[in-house]
């Protein structure tokens, strides 16, 4: 274990330690008496002391030490257990020193290269190690029921960041964080929407604070000094943390915090299903865990949405086809019982729970009835009782009803020879499913993927993926649904219905199954029911083609519940507005083209072109791109192994046009050759009709490529590319999307200042940071709530200019940091007062361009145009009260109104004579410095009488025109509005208080 780094003097200490190993900084010992050979006399007696002191004067048997080449002085660092009652040390101990030793050699001897001084290097030594042992301290219990270091922990970080009390710690971990080339030893927190790292090293402190959603890459990384570390890329800064003592463990966490920010932010989902995720001010490591392990569950087994992984157990399967145990998990969700091998065999099976009997269990092996098929027997489980009685508890639930095939292709005038091949196909299959069983309960094996490689037969192609993708069971568990939403969806009128007619004869308009209006009907109430059910997603282009295919294999309601599958589970985020999903794919693809083809990265070195070229290739699952009777030889093998399906065959596609693709010139030139290649690809096997296929040879161009038949690309694509593993896919897309949305992101927020700036003053970088503070203004409305304005006002559907809002309480925040006039007195008025003026569609909610506009007034506008927006504020007739505030500047208002009345009225010789009459003493009150407004109001009121009766009841009233001559005599008043403004300064103070408002906020709300 890792020790308090103590020092130690080494005089005479080496009569009574052997030194096993040492390096430049450190040494490893044994002490006498231990381990081979027991060290003679002197090891006896060392051993024997040992022995008879009490346990808590016993020395450990091996100890690591830390020292410098010009000290004289030891640190101990890290020593081995006792054994109380042998003089031979064991080995498993042994073991776990020198795995001390080994981490010593690999994480910290780079690193300690990079300091110029002793003391330095000491110092990060005992950093690191105190680091370690707090690490182990809080590993060893979980982190909920540690509540006191949790407790403690969540102090300093409240202490440290001054991140709003609201704010979740979710974890921490000691690590070192690299600023520079120095390695600084701190604390690393994880919280709900932060990542942040405290240090105080060497009398410097470092501090990092970094939301989730302004992370671009998130990845694990090595390098010379590093041996592994976690890379994290924000703002344009590149971070390091390294020393990590379980690292996986922390990037796990952080991927699945990214990723909940993403989904939270900008995808704007609220985790109704999930209680673990639904409110983020609780969320934990655990239920973050728990999330990532029943998504994985979900994911492998293709399971509905709504399943969580329940319980775990390890033991053996009876397999029948191969008469042995099959070693592997047993895995329990909410309505499934499914098992994995774990043995290198890729067996696996799913039971649906309403599917079982009643199971036997007894003699630790439990018996598992399945209704018309064989049982199950699962063996060696520790705790087989516990799974017997889960699976009592749920089994039953309902029968589900066995899929049907769907009705044959029309095969006449077919050759002899392809219906030869059918037949045989179908008699492969129908071996398999008396030997692996068939429907919901199959055993899925290699021999299942060689037969999907090899061709499914027409007759099986729609129940197998129904079976396949899952489908079957969304289906069996929602009987009526799809009948309902047809009846709910038929006659409404929406952007997605609309889109959807326009499309409805694009779909295959080749194949005469949609040439008549039967085919086309049914395509219409699937896309339709489908964009009811999801209004998220509504309709996409290439839904259509898709679901086209699918028609065609499937029943009606079985292509509706496949297209869930693909657009819900198999392709998530492609089907939507930014085609998130299918934009990960293709970088996924670009990492794969790299690894795999190197000699086409070496010609071209911009692998953008192949993103582009490939999209539709991922959308449609190459339907597009293939004559039909070819293409759905890959939807077999896509609903079968998902995307590494897709990303293989890509592949495989470029790898066969690789010399073609090398020597072409230009762009252009690469996508005709890819063009001809599908053209020529054939299906020698297909039973369709010939009319079917010489129209899409017809629809497509002759070929000029030499005939390439789709099962052997697909083979071969398995055989060069099948080593590609699903889960390596997933980490690559987490990887991926972080860097592809923010890239979305960065596109959108030029798109908007290209906007905003052809109407205000403000330059393009002022513009740049005016809407980091706005958009992040907005997501500090969303951070601790579910239920904030611009969430529930959210419509992904708008344009770009709309996505981030802020409502008042938000504006008024954002406001107070940037307004020119901060000192003013009534500011939280004057907010308010600003996000009614500029609020001119008035739903609450202000958008980028309304808010620039306003400070590009209050900044940078002229002084008329500056008075005029404040006379504005002014002007609801409701406010009368306002009009008071500019009185006091303007005192000559209404003498100015006593002018203009005199001037109007006809003169007569006894105005003119009081006129001249007046007495000296009146002149003299009129000359006495300023008139108050309360002046103002007693002389209006007597002039007015004198005015005649006419005028008595005439309300007084002022222009702009009247207000801005009266300003303009004030310099006071003239200077303020003039003086220069500079907003770069507000935004920097901005930057730096965002979060700080917030959290002050937060504290002053608590303590009232």
């Amino acid at each position: 274990m890792w020790l308090k780094p103590d020092e130690i003097l080494l005089k005479n200490a080496f009569k009574l330690w052997v030194t096993e190993k040492d390096n430049e900084y450190f040494v490893l010992q044994r002490r006498r008496g231990y381990g081979e050979g027991g060290g003679g006399l002197t090891g006896l007696l060392v051993g024997t002391l040992d022995t008879v002191l009490d346990s808590t004067s016993k020395v450990a048997p091996y100890r690591i030490l830390h020292h410098t080449p010009d000290s004289q002085v030891y640190w101990s660092v890290a020593c081995g257990n006792f054994i109380l009652l042998s003089l031979v040390w064991s080995g498993v101990t042994r073991e776990e020193i020198f795995q001390h030793w080994e981490w010593l050699q690999q994480n910290i001897m780079r690193t300690l290269s990079v300091f110029d001084s002793s003391e330095d290097i000491t110092s990060f030594v005992q950093g690191k190690i105190r680091g370690l042992i707090a690490e182990e301290g809080k590993t060893s219990l979980v982190l909920e029921d540690d509540p006191e270091k949790f407790r403690e922990a969540l102090l300093r970080f409240e202490k440290w960041f001054e991140i709003p009390t609201e704010e979740k710690l979710v974890t921490y971990y000691s690590c070192s964080y690299w600023k520079g080339k120095v390695p600084c030893q701190g604390w690393l927190y994880l919280s709900t929407n932060f990542l942040c790292f405290y240090s105080y090293f060497l009398g410097a402190e470092v501090k990092l604070v970094i939301s989730w959603e302004e992370i671009w890459r998130l990845e694990k990384t090595s390098n010379v000094i590093l041996t592994e570390s976690i890379h994290v890329l924000a703002h344009g800064e590149d971070h390091y943390f390294s020393m990590l003592l379980h690292l996986n463990e922390t990037f796990s966490i952080m991927e699945q915090l990214a990723d909940y920010s993403i989904k939270r932010l900008f995808d704007k989902e609220a985790f109704e299903r999930e209680p673990a995720l639904s409110d983020p001010l609780q969320i934990t490591k655990r239920g973050l865990e728990a999330h990532a392990k029943s998504q994985q569950f979900r994911t492998f087994f293709r399971l509905p949405k709504e399943e969580n992984l329940l319980e775990v157990h390890e033991g053996f399967l009876w397999v029948p086809f191969s008469h042995f145990n099959t070693l592997g998990k047993i895995c329990l969700s909410e309505n499934y019982l499914c098992f994995a091998s774990q043995d290198g065999s890729q067996c696996h099976i799913i039971i649906p729970m309403r599917e079982v009997n009643k199971p036997d269990s007894g003699s630790r092996a439990l018996t598992v009835f399945v209704r018309g098929k064989k049982a199950l027997r699962f063996s060696e489980v520790r705790d087989f009782q516990r799974l017997a009685n889960t699976i009592r508890s749920r089994c039953g639930i309902s029968a589900s009803p066995q899929h049907s095939a769907s009705p044959e292709v029309t095969r006449s005038h077919v050759p002899l020879r392809p219906l030869l091949l059918e037949k045989m196909k179908e008699q492969s299959w129908d071996i398999h499913f008396s030997e692996y069983g068939r429907g919901t309960s199959m055993f899925f094996t290699r021999k299942t993927r060689d037969l999907i490689v090899r061709g499914v037969p027409e007759s099986l192609r729609g129940e197998l993926w129904m079976l396949f993708s899952g489908a079957v069971n969304d289906m069996a568990t929602h009987p009526g649904y799809y009948t309902e939403l047809v009846e709910l969806s038929l006659g409404t009128s929406t952007l997605a219905t609309d889109e959807i007619e326009r499309d409805l004869h694009r779909s295959l308009p080749e194949h005469p199954a949609f040439q008549s209006d039967t085919g086309i009907s049914a395509l219409r109430r699937v896309l339709t029911a489908y964009a009811y059910r999801n209004p998220k997603i509504g309709y996409c282009q290439a839904m259509n083609i898709l679901t086209s295919v699918l028609l065609l294999y499937a029943k009606e309601e079985e292509a509706f519940w496949l297209l869930v599958a693909v657009c819900e589970r198999m392709l998530p985020d492609y089907f939507n507005r930014r085609i998130i999903g299918a934009l990960v794919d293709q970088a996924v693809f670009e990492d794969l083209i790299r690894e795999n083809l190197p000699q086409l990265v070496e010609h071209m070195t911009d692998l953008s072109f192949f993103s582009s070229v490939s999209l539709s290739w991922f959308l449609t699952l190459f339907i597009s791109v293939l004559p039909i009777e070819s293409a759905v030889n890959v939807v077999d093998c896509f609903f079968f192994d998902g995307i590494k399906s897709i990303l293989q065959l890509g592949l495989a596609v470029l790898d066969y046009n690789m010399d073609a693709l090398i020597s072409c010139s230009d762009d252009a030139e690469a996508v005709t050759i890819l063009n001809k290649f599908f053209d020529s690809v054939t299906n020698r096997d297909s039973p369709l009709p010939p009319t079917v296929q010489q129209a899409l040879v017809s629809n497509n161009g002759k070929a000029s490529h030499v005939g390439v038949d789709i099962s052997e690309l697909i083979r071969e694509a398995y055989e060069k590319y099948g080593s590609i593993r699903s889960e390596e896919v997933e980490s690559s897309r987490k990887r991926n999307k972080l860097y592809v949305i923010q890239t979305l992101e960065d596109t959108t927020k030029q798109n908007v200042i290209r906007v905003v700036s052809q109407d205000v003053r403000f330059n393009i970088t002022q513009l740049d940071e005016l809407y980091n503070l706005f958009k992040r203004q907005h997501f500090l409305s969303c951070y601790w709530t579910m239920k904030s304005p611009a969430l529930l006002h959210h419509d992904p559907s708008l344009a770009y200019l709309e996505q981030y809002q802020l409502g008042f309480q938000q504006f008024s925040e954002l406001f107070s940091l940037l307004e020119p006039w901060a000192f003013c007195t009534y500011k939280s008025n004057l907010s308010l007062w600003v996000f009614r003026l500029i609020d001119e569609n008035q739903d609450g909610l202000i958008n980028f361009k309304e808010f620039c506009c306003a400070l590009d007034t209050l900044y940078s506008s002229s002084f008329t145009n500056k008075l005029k927006f404040l006379f504005k504020l002014h002007l609801p007739p409701e406010e009368e009260s306002l009009y008071r505030a500019v009185a006091h500047v303007t005192s000559l208002l209404l003498r100015m109104e006593e002018v203009g009345r005199r001037l109007q009225e006809p003169s007569s010789p006894s105005e003119s004579e009081k006129a001249a009459g007046t007495s000296p003493a009146e002149d003299s009150s009129t000359e006495q410095g300023p008139v108050t407004p309360e002046s103002c109001d007693t002389s209006s009121s007597h002039n007015s009488q004198d005015a005649g009766s006419e005028l008595s009841d005439t309300e007084w009233s002022f222009s702009f025109e009247q207000v801005l001559a009266s300003l303009l005599n004030e310099p006071t008043i003239v200077d303020f509005f003039d003086r220069p403004l500079n907003i770069q300064t507000k935004l920097g103070l901005a930057r730096v208080a965002q979060l700080k408002l917030k959290a002050d906020k937060g504290k002053d709300s608590k303590g009232n």
